[in-house]
């Protein structure tokens, strides 16, 4: 139900994310419906803004969604810019601001000082708390091609976006000598994804979920040439590997940790503590024999076409109900309003000791 819901679609800031939340098909559906769609420009999306203007969306500049109508939602994809200190709108974006990953005291207090609030993309869940919509398959997928291409020499860096078929054609000619690989997660969306590129590759994944991770078997785990985590916890949960497990014998030379928790205490690899990027997608830790570690946090965003297709499309009818026509809207509300109770507990605490 749309209402005369009104969408700001924003401008994207880092500069290597080339994806979208809505394609200008599915702003014309939303259009049509009966919203009012205002597409900022942004030079590096994978759809142009004449693709939105011919959907019939309204064209705005860079960044000029600080100045939206209150009742304007603003819609992204991945951190705000840092400007202004108060946020006054609701935005839905992947906020990563509920699992004490770095920045997300502050990010917080930009909402709760502006009366903003964040309806983040992660909470939009169904009553059993299955997500509705996610990047996940297509950030397996590259996630495990890039493991494949380093390990076998074939990984152009610095990384750049390219088509799904100009992927797929150099993992077929790879995989034969990437050895043996296993993703752990494999029943998930990121899990399926991971094992459908290890298949393009010519490699039969070993795969591991919830049943094979209750009593893990690490020697296991070692004894596999790469490594896909596809894992991603709301509590704190054993972890995978510890540096203690990489003293010992082991054939795993490289990690593709897909799901990227760094600086999360649920962080399921807590050997090593920062995240890669495009111009550096590896980080090589300190240890005999080598471990190599991809962990890029927008790994969709190399196939930009197919991940945001995929994702606009679940997304869409759940715009259409906006602001809490659908009951997945208000869990990300309580989630909100949780974290913000959760903050104001926690630096009570800290204030009185």
């Amino acid at each position: 139900m749309v209402n005369g819901v009104r969408l700001w679609l924003r401008h994207e800031v880092r500069t290597s994310e080339r994806r979208t939340v809505i394609t200008p098909a599915d702003a014309a559906w939303l259009v049509r419906a009966g919203a009012e769609v205002v597409a900022e420009d942004s030079p590096q999306r994978v759809f142009g803004i004449g693709e939105y203007a011919a959907a019939g969306c309204a064209v705005a500049e860079p960044g000029s969604g600080v100045d939206a109508p209150p009742d304007a939602v603003v819609v992204g994809l991945k951190e705000l810019p840092e400007q202004p200190a108060e946020l006054r709108h609701r935005h839905v974006f992947f906020g990563h601001a509920y699992k004490g990953q770095p920045g997300a005291a502050a990010l917080l207090h930009r909402f709760a000082a502006g009366g903003g609030v964040l309806l983040d993309l992660e909470y939009l869940t169904d009553d059993a708390g299955r997500r509705l919509t996610a990047f996940g398959y297509w950030a397996g997928y590259v996630g495990a091609a890039l493991a494949v291409l380093h390990r076998t020499g074939c990984l152009a860096v610095p990384l750049r976006p390219s088509a799904k078929a100009d992927l797929d054609r150099t993992l077929a000619g790879s995989g034969a000598r990437a050895g043996t690989a296993l993703v752990i997660g494999a029943l998930g969306r990121c899990g399926r994804g991971a094992v459908a590129a290890l298949a393009e590759a010519g490699i039969e994944a070993t795969q591991w979920d919830l049943a094979e991770t209750r009593e893990l078997d690490r020697p296991a785990l070692l004894d596999h040439d790469l490594l896909v985590n596809a894992v991603l916890t709301e509590r704190p949960t054993p972890p995978f590997l510890t540096p203690a497990d990489l003293t010992g014998p082991r054939k795993l030379s490289v990690i593709a940790d897909v799901t990227c928790d760094v600086g999360s205490p649920n962080h399921l690899l807590p050997i090593y503590d920062r995240t890669t990027t495009w111009t550096e997608p590896v980080l090589t830790l300190d240890v005999t024999p080598p471990l190599e570690i991809i962990s890029i946090d927008n790994l969709p965003s190399l196939l930009p076409l197919e991940a945001s297709l995929a994702f606009s499309r679940d997304l869409r009818p759940l715009l259409a109900a906006l602001p809490d026509a659908h009951p997945a809207w208000r869990h990300c509300h309580d989630r909100f309003h949780t974290a913000l109770s959760d903050l104001d507990r926690a630096e009570t605490k800290r204030t009185h000791t």
